[in-house]
């Protein structure tokens, strides 16, 4: 299968805000406006789509409208997550998971984001070998 742009979409309440806050604090570019559906795209990474569709718009599944989002995180992955912590947290974005360096080798954080939505950021730094070991990645 070819591909040749990746997206997700998200119900919700406000699509045009849940769009503006990924504007404000992420560096999305608002495309698509219809009101009910809202698409954004990161100048970075133009292959990849983040939209957003009124709840109880008829396009939405029948099986999911008038749902709430309910354990979506949306993961971005940067060179400097101590700098991106900052700067959200600064900005007063509620911090849901502070920063946490992780065996498998991840340092991250994650925010709560708009209509349920949460957001983690996060760098990829060297795994404890330990780590590695005990779950298979080196040899005994």
């Amino acid at each position: 299968m070819h591909v040749n742009l990746i997206g997700t979409a998200y119900l919700c309440d406000e699509p045009r805000a849940a769009a503006d806050w990924f504007v404000e604090h992420f560096g999305f570019e608002l495309g698509i406006d219809i009101g009910w559906y809202i698409n954004t795209q990161h100048p970075q990474h133009k292959n990849f789509s983040l939209d957003f569709v009124a709840r109880d718009h008829d396009s939405s599944p029948e099986g999911l409208r008038g749902r709430a989002v309910s354990g979506a995180l949306v993961a971005f992955l940067v060179p400097d997550v101590e700098a991106e912590e900052k700067r959200l947290r600064e900005a007063g974005l509620e911090v849901t998971l502070p920063l946490s360096r992780e065996a498998w080798g991840q340092y991250r954080f994650q925010v709560a984001g708009p209509q349920g939505l949460f957001v983690e950021i996060l760098q990829m730094v060297e795994p404890d070998p330990q780590w590695l070991k005990d779950n298979g990645f080196l040899p005994e």
